[in-house]
């Protein structure tokens, strides 16, 4: 069964909320799955359970993204066990604080978070270690390296995978191989049209194919669609822009910082230039395009009005659910690189032929059960039955919903061609761009350091004031370095090291 999703299931779930243990194959009639997969995450076996008269409660982001998905699984959850589900969302910019300050002042808020995973450095003292009852379970031995590497803090695992993320190139396939549209571009820049390599390559092909209609249905299109606004994650379309300018693979020790010196790296010519063609880029994005959030990026390049993005899978998911305009007409490749690369130890640009790539793997959502929860139970099998394998196939179609592949079962074409009907040339580009990051030995991944939040708001504020034109791009990324500074002495250098050395170590995929 393909999804027809939220609605459905919620009408599903008030016609089996007072029902005993169904059949398996009652299990996908009822809930919208494509079938119940045995084991101790199952519907079955969650139906099993009995928390009738117990309340449990949550705390997510905004929806859609994330908070959509915990919705619908939370009455699911409350039908099959009888449990009262809480859940409460927040959006993005408050979601750190709303988290953090119950725990600082001592309350029992929630017993279960879900949270961007680079917050692990500040949240992990507060955090429930996952029971080795729930690692047993064939879905959690299936994540894969990096997002058990990212849930884990010391030689814990304290956050629960359920999702994967990372920033690639999404672009319309139907456009690059348009005869009028490769016409347009030799027209305009002498040149033939091809996926970019670089980001110079980026902006030259998104300044052709901005602000007129060249898919013909009326509307005027765009060449980009870019995560912008200030609270909004634009500081990861900054990394993802930054990244092959600033990770030279001849320089080890850290791209952030030196881990060496903890002297910040943001500043560095490499960082700069990225920021130079973000604000060079910001002259072609749709009206409204200088404040977008994440959905927006998602409704405009999955809904076919933008040619590329270069953010997270969610865009590329809606772009290839079943009611999609442009389904079968996108494909994924790596980020753009770069052809000159900064070399802090030289202290000068080292050229490449081939254009140098930075795999971006950036955070992902997790979640997780506090520490000071007095239903942690209930809450590990809440976070167990979120992500068991019939759940997550099915959040996996739905582009709003931010769930991206984070098992080794996600990176079978078979799955994404024989099950969900994707183009097969299609889901080969998707499958080997994501799986390529995991092996990739020049790769950047967030700050997973206590006061990551700091860091990356202070990255942001200066990023947003180089893109409104209020400082040049390293006026505003002196700024960064020296707020980052003083973070690192408010916090203690040598704790911030301490954390910093275990990103190192996942950069230089060691």
């Amino acid at each position: 069964m393909k999804l027809a999703r939220t609605a459905c299931i919620v009408s599903a779930i008030a016609m089996v909320a007072s029902s005993t243990a169904l059949a398996q194959t009652d299990y996908a009639a009822a809930y919208g799955i494509d079938e119940d997969v045995p084991g101790v995450c199952s519907y079955e076996s969650i139906d099993a359970k009995d928390y009738s008269g117990r309340q449990l409660n949550i705390i997510t982001h905004a929806v859609p993204v994330i908070g959509e998905p915990t919705d619908v699984h939370a009455r699911q959850f409350e039908a099959l066990t009888g449990a009262k589900v809480s859940v409460v969302h927040v959006p993005f910019g408050d979601l750190f604080q709303r988290i953090l300050i119950p725990f600082q002042t001592g309350q029992n808020a929630y017993d279960v978070l879900f949270y961007p995973s680079l917050w692990i450095g500040d949240l992990n003292q507060y955090l429930a270690e996952v029971p080795q009852a729930y690692q047993e379970t064939a879905g959690f031995k299936d994540v894969t390296r990096n997002y058990i590497d990212v849930a884990t803090w010391g030689d814990a695992i304290v956050q629960y995978p359920m999702d994967g993320d990372r920033h690639y190139l999404k672009f319309r396939s139907d456009i690059f191989a348009n005869a009028d549209a490769i016409a347009r571009f030799k027209e305009a820049t002498g040149k033939g049209l091809a996926i970019p390599t670089t980001w110079e390559d980026y902006n030259e092909i998104a300044h052709v194919f901005s602000g007129w209609d060249w898919d013909g249905d009326g509307n005027l299109n765009y060449g980009s669609a870019e995560v912008t606004k200030r609270d909004d994650l634009m500081f990861s379309a900054f990394i993802s822009r930054a990244a092959p300018y600033a990770r030279n693979p001849n320089v080890k020790g850290g791209f952030f910082f030196d881990l060496e010196t903890m002297t910040p790296q943001i500043n560095n010519p490499g960082f700069v230039k990225g920021l130079e063609l973000f604000v060079e880029a910001s002259k072609d994005w749709a009206p409204g395009g200088a404040n977008w959030g994440l959905g927006d990026e998602i409704f405009s390049f999955g809904g076919g009005q933008a040619l590329m993005s270069y953010s997270w899978d969610d865009a590329f998911v809606q772009a290839q659910q079943e009611d999609s305009p442009i389904r079968n007409k996108v494909a994924a490749a790596p980020l753009p690189g770069a052809k000159q690369v900064w070399n802090r130890d030289s202290g000068a640009w080292d050229s490449f032929e081939e254009p140098n790539r930075a795999a971006y793997v950036t955070w992902g959502w997790t979640s997780a059960v506090s520490n000071r929860s007095q239903s942690q139970d209930m809450a590990f099998d809440f976070l167990c039955f979120f992500s068991n394998e019939a759940n997550t196939l099915a959040d996996l179609q739905v582009g709003r919903y931010g769930v991206n592949p984070y098992r080794n079962a996600h990176f079978d074409t078979a799955l994404w061609t024989d099950r969900l009907g994707w183009d097969a040339e299609l889901a080969k580009s998707y499958v080997e761009t994501l799986s390529g990051m995991d092996d990739s030995e020049n790769r950047v991944f967030d700050l997973l350091v206590p006061g990551v939040n700091q860091f990356m708001t202070a990255l942001a504020t200066g990023v947003a004031a180089a893109l409104a034109e209020q400082q040049t791009p390293q006026e505003a990324l002196d700024s960064v370095a020296a707020e980052w500074t003083s973070i690192v002495d408010r916090i203690g250098v040598d704790t911030v090291r301490d954390a910093y050395a275990g990103v190192v170590a996942l950069e230089d995929n060691l």
